[in-house]
């Protein structure tokens, strides 16, 4: 019979079942996959942000969803102690914009296989290619049952098998069955960290696909056309809507309008976040005024891209070989309107597979927050994505697997002595 056993290869099971094995449990790490830390590897597109530099406070509130259940955890375990982890064991880290931490190799396999070298040194016991079918729990042990039907006992375990999202590096779903089998209500499950989908008609004739807006400010709106949430970042046109950083961050408000049964979502983008309006439109009469013959797209030229500035023009009945003297004042008004207010809607996300985040899971009001153990079953611990909690991407969602992992691993240690 093993101490503890940890269920699932990801940032989280890896952390989980080192910090078990450090104090002292007999560990066994299972995981259905052929290569552990697959999502670790993906991560950062392939450099792995493996955490985040901002203070405490910054990191929790880059968690929307519940992230301020992670402050107990913190006190134990957080981002710099993290960074303090990896930094021990041999992994030198370097600091990117937004606090955004990575291996200095820009190589996420470094940050891997550091993580198996410690697995390793531990005699930390690892299945792979091992499904799991189900898991009976006891009062002094669990059992579980493998899909060879093989059974496993142990003293503790620790659930930590991801959400649904990036199921091919093995996060399905599996876990939220287990989790109800031991009492747990698994939230509605929802997409997020993810791209946006439009039927507007800029989009559907791809005049803008693969366009990047630099520092723009995104906003969704609610139906009475207020403002929800604004995010300060860069976007991107696709060939089926819109993807990008702030497309990305905005992208579970636009779900959750969604859900309330709210479609097609309105969203607005500001080209100029830090100039107000009269002030662009005072410099643009005035370049209009000094440049009468030119036309209006070559005085505005490099104010925005050149496919967004025609996409603009277009829309405020403004020709591409019209002159600043044919112009009337109220066609410029729209056009500088919709360089800081410009409005589109979105009708639908990509799938829950398709995104980087799972939305839901297991109810952390039924977990206990300083040790992630069940509040319904003894000696079962969750920790990473399979709990309702979920960050923007800059290193927020590994910073929550690695610190939920952490003190999971650590309790579940502990409970398995008692």
């Amino acid at each position: 019979m093993y101490d503890v056993t940890v269920l699932g290869g990801g940032p989280s099971g890896l952390m989980a079942a080192i910090a078990a094995a450090e104090n002292g449990a007999n560990t066994l790490l299972i995981d259905k996959g052929k290569k552990l830390g697959k999502k670790l590897a993906i991560s950062g597109g392939g450099r792995c942000n493996v955490t985040n530099r901002l203070p405490q406070d910054e990191v929790i509130k880059h968690i929307p969803g519940n992230g301020r259940f992670l402050y107990s955890a913190f006190s134990t375990f957080n981002n710099y102690d993290i960074i303090e982890f990896f930094e021990n064991l041999g992994v030198e880290l370097k600091e990117e914009d937004h606090g955004r931490m990575f291996p200095a190799s820009n190589k996420a396999k470094d940050v891997v296989n550091a993580l198996l070298t410690r697995m390793d040194e531990l005699n930390i016991t690892v299945m792979k290619n091992t499904p799991v079918e189900t898991v009976n729990y006891g009062e002094s042990h669990h059992t579980i049952l493998l899909a060879s039907k093989e059974e496993i006992e142990t003293k503790s375990l620790v659930i930590a098998v991801g959400g649904k999202s990036v199921p091919h590096t093995g996060s399905t779903g599996d876990g939220y069955a287990w989790a109800e089998k031991a009492g747990h209500v698994i939230t509605d499950l929802y997409p997020t960290e993810v791209p946006l989908l439009s039927q507007e008609p800029f989009i559907q004739s791809k005049e803008l696909q693969g366009l990047a807006l630099r520092d723009v400010a995104l906003s969704v709106l609610n139906k009475k056309g207020k403002t929800i949430v604004t995010h300060k970042m860069d976007m991107l046109f696709t060939h089926f809507g819109i993807s990008g950083p702030a497309v990305l961050r905005c992208s579970q408000y636009v779900v959750k309008e969604f859900k309330k049964g709210h479609r097609p979502v309105p969203m607005q983008i500001d080209c100029f976040p830090d100039k107000k309006e009269h002030v662009i439109f005072e410099e643009a009469r005035k370049l209009m005024d000094e440049n009468p013959k030119k036309s209006v797209k070559n005085i505005f030229k490099g104010w925005v891209p050149e496919r967004y500035l025609e996409l603009l023009l277009t829309q405020n009945d403004i020709g591409l070989e019209d002159r600043a003297t044919n112009t009337s004042n109220e066609k410029l008004q729209g056009f500088v309107k919709d360089l800081k207010q410009f409005t589109f809607h979105v009708q639908d996300s990509q799938s829950i597979e398709k995104a980087f985040v799972t939305g839901g899971g297991v109810s952390v009001k039924e977990v206990v927050p300083n040790t992630m153990a069940s509040k319904k079953t003894d000696r079962l611990y969750f920790s990473g994505e399979i709990l309702d909690i979920h960050g923007y991407t800059g290193g927020y969602n590994i910073t929550s697997a690695l610190v939920t992992g952490r003190i999971a691993g650590t309790y579940a240690a502990y409970d398995s002595y008692q």
